[in-house]
């Protein structure tokens, strides 16, 4: 197939499941990426509240998701054979608002309203409350079960329907993530893809050092679960594998995206200490700076 327009970078243009990857429309959904950061940055500036760095990691993911591989239609969020993403790193919701704002589930200029006592987006996602969100999110850990749920429901409806997980690496130490695995295992869910979103830090400093997860694909592995590594920033990779995982029969997949908490700003970046800061003004002008080059650097 070919790309869905003649102008590969039109404003939140949806490139239809299927479509071919070309180097035009990985340029563009990058670019996307880089743009909804300097939307989150604000979000939680203007709101002196939330979490930047795990949503600045998640941030080319999510844009692939909703913006190329999965079947949603905004118009009908609750479309009963709808592509379902269950949202299992909550506190990253900011970036989620964003692409699900951009994807035409709500209006962007809601986005400022972000973590406001009477706003559709809340501190963690509510699907009562907010179009386009599946699951409620704060708890961490509870995602490859309730995926996993979700996509044996799909098939004894005799659904055609996908369902994807994104997971924080640091709620890989929650004991249900892997009881939840074994549970996909066992009833070979084919239809679920769990992406780990492995950018190696989490509140109180590395994964490395609060709980060891390596050697990560050796265990997904044991677990029967068919294992893709790519860099979780690279769009041309994120689109490769979740076709791949489309592929894949007789077992769930897992991509683990080796990613940058806090991507995109230097001094943001593999820092636990951003994972849930708030910037100072002389921050927030910096950031912005530095995500407004970045983002530049697609256009060029």
């Amino acid at each position: 197939m070919t790309s869905p327009s003649a102008n590969p970078v039109l404003a939140n243009a949806v490139y239809p499941y299927g479509t071919r990857h070309t180097d035009a429309m990985v340029a563009d959904l990058s670019r996307r990426a880089g743009e909804y950061r300097t939307h989150v940055l604000r979000m939680v500036y203007g709101r002196k509240s939330g979490h930047i760095g795990g949503a600045f990691s998640c941030a080319e993911i999510l844009t692939a998701l909703y913006f190329h591989h999965l079947r949603v239609d905004p118009a009908r969020p609750d479309w009963s054979d709808r592509d379902r993403l269950v949202f299992s790193k909550g506190h990253a919701c900011a970036m989620l608002y964003t692409v699900l704002a951009h994807r035409g589930f709500f209006p962007v200029d809601e986005l400022p309203t972000f973590r406001g006592l009477d706003s559709r987006l809340q501190g963690h996602p509510e699907p009562q409350k907010t179009p386009g969100v599946e699951v409620a999110a704060g708890p961490l850990g509870h995602g490859v079960a309730i995926a996993a749920g979700m996509a044996l429901a799909a098939r004894m409806d005799g659904s055609k329907r996908r369902i994807y997980a994104i997971l924080g690496d640091g709620e890989l130490n929650s004991g249900v993530i892997w009881e939840g695995m074994m549970t996909a295992a066992k009833f070979a869910l084919d239809n679920l893809t769990v992406i780990v979103d492995y950018n190696g830090v989490q509140q109180t400093g590395t994964t490395r050092h609060v709980m060891p997860t390596e050697p990560i694909a050796d265990k997904w592995s044991a677990f029967n679960w068919h294992v893709i590594e790519i860099h979780g920033h690279n769009v041309g990779q994120i689109l490769d594998a979740l076709d791949r995982a489309d592929e894949v029969h007789g077992r769930p997949v897992v991509i683990i995206a080796r990613t940058t908490k806090g991507k995109g700003v230097s001094f943001m970046e593999n820092s636990p200490a951003w994972h849930g800061g708030i910037p100072d003004s002389a921050q927030f002008e910096a950031a912005l700076a530095e995500l407004n080059e970045g983002t530049r650097a697609w256009t060029v």
